[in-house]
């Protein structure tokens, strides 16, 4: 071995720490490492070349090793700098094709779904409530200002494309043991409309009323009654709510995607029918629901099995039981990204076409405009009747997919609170008694 090749590998050490070429199957590891060796790539080539290699390896599709242009070596004609580069360019179109054009889960099974440890649930007294602005908020994209409260850290679904991974790590679920004591305290300006939400942290349902949560949620909305409070979900635990008076304002709403999806990522979450049967069991009770498509993901046969779902929901619900739906797509930080590679986990939710989009890397802006053209067609029947929305989207999508747009965020919080209120009023208006 050459001084040149042992000072290489003693680089080769120090640099592949710095990238995803440790997360890699033994014979990747081996095969990149003499390719290393014959190409001396730098840590950026490496990293990029280990990406690959490791979102094959997660998507389960052809391993880097197996489609590498073998007939590009280092010779005479052929310099180092400009073969790394032919090597590079060519990986990185196949890995594009992949994301593009070749998205499917028929390679997976349910056999690749993560072995989820069983989450530890702690009680403990909070400093305070964690009430706030909605933290995905942003003016580049056209927002609804929904306030944000915490009612737990930490969700037990453990779906692969989720934001909550990022910021609560280890297996605890914390509850506020004096939640409803303090939502209890809260005092809220009488004239104000608010909009609240407690599924940003945690499953608004999955817990049930586990340290008196739905109890005191429910207490607090029927004291101010100027207050829309909304549960987000992808559960199926309405045990609590069916048995217990739920208060007008309180609006329960079912995050919605294809059985596909449900199998592969959005994993021990409940199936699509137990979401809409349970939904449809709170609607029958006089409870307004919602729904909410988003996050969107776009693979082989979406077309139908979106098309499925609003087929379903229309033939299910009447338009009155309804306050919203909602859409949106698969947005990431670099950060969320990281997270999810780090992570021993099938998953194609990475294998998709990325462009940056309001400072966050999301589908294509037409692929966007042709998913939320066709799931909002797909429930036309609810159209003027049903409040629908795009979800931490840009504003230059609105005109096209619904023919209107909102001129500032504050316009459309006031819309969305005003036809939520509309909805609430007339479900206590059919309601006996």
């Amino acid at each position: 071995m050459s001084s040149v090749q042992n000072h290489y590998q003693e680089k080769f050490r120090q640099i592949a720490g710095q990238t995803s070429f440790g997360l890699l199957p033994m014979e990747e590891q081996r095969f990149i490492e003499a390719k290393a060796a014959e190409f001396q790539f730098t840590q950026q080539e490496l990293r990029q070349i280990s990406e690959m290699a490791l979102d094959r390896t997660r998507w389960k599709e052809t391993a880097l090793s197996s489609i590498w242009p073998l007939d590009i070596v280092v010779g005479v004609k052929t310099d180092n700098r400009r073969a790394k580069k032919k090597i590079l360019k060519l990986l990185q179109g196949s890995q594009q094709d992949l994301r593009v054009n070749h998205k499917n889960y028929d390679r997976l099974s349910l056999e690749d779904k993560p072995k989820t440890r069983k989450p530890v649930l702690k009680a403990m007294v909070q400093p305070q409530l964690g009430l706030g602005r909605c933290p995905v908020a942003s003016e580049r994209t056209r927002c609804c200002n929904l306030m944000t409260l915490d009612a737990v850290e930490k969700c037990g679904f453990d779906c692969s494309y989720c934001s909550i991974q990022s910021f609560y790590h280890g297996d605890e679920v914390v509850f506020d043991s004096s939640f409803a004591e303090k939502l209890g305290r809260l005092k809220l300006d009488p004239d104000k409309s608010y909009h609240i939400g407690t599924g940003q942290s945690s499953d608004s349902l999955m817990w049930g009323n586990h340290q008196g949560i739905l109890a005191g949620l429910c207490e607090f909305a029927r004291k101010n009654p100027n207050v829309i409070l909304e549960l987000k979900t992808k559960s199926k635990n309405i045990g609590w709510l069916l048995k217990n008076d739920i208060p007008a304002n309180m609006i329960c709403t079912w995050s919605l995607n294809p059985q596909t999806i449900i199998d592969h990522e959005e994993h021990l979450s409940a199936s699509l029918t137990q979401r809409i049967d349970s939904a449809k069991a709170l609607a029958d009770k006089g409870c307004v629901v919602g729904f909410h498509f988003h996050p969107i993901i776009h693979y082989q046969g979406w077309e139908g099995d979106y098309a499925d779902i609003g087929e379903t929901l229309v033939k299910k619900f009447a338009p009155s039981q309804v306050a919203l739906v909602s859409m949106g797509t698969l947005t990431f930080t670099k950060s969320v990204m990281k997270t999810i590679r780090n992570r021993d986990l099938t998953s194609k939710i990475l294998q998709m076409p990325m462009e940056p989009s309001a400072g966050k890397l999301s589908y294509p802006f037409e692929v966007k405009l042709d998913i939320f053209r066709h799931v909002y067609g797909s429930l036309s029947p609810w159209h003027k009747k049903v409040f629908f929305y795009l979800c931490m989207e840009p504003q230059s999508l609105w005109e096209p997919v619904f023919g209107f747009d909102y001129d500032d965020n504050d316009t459309f919080e006031k819309a969305m609170k005003s036809a939520y209120f509309d909805k609430i009023k007339g479900a206590s208006d059919m309601s006996p008694g």
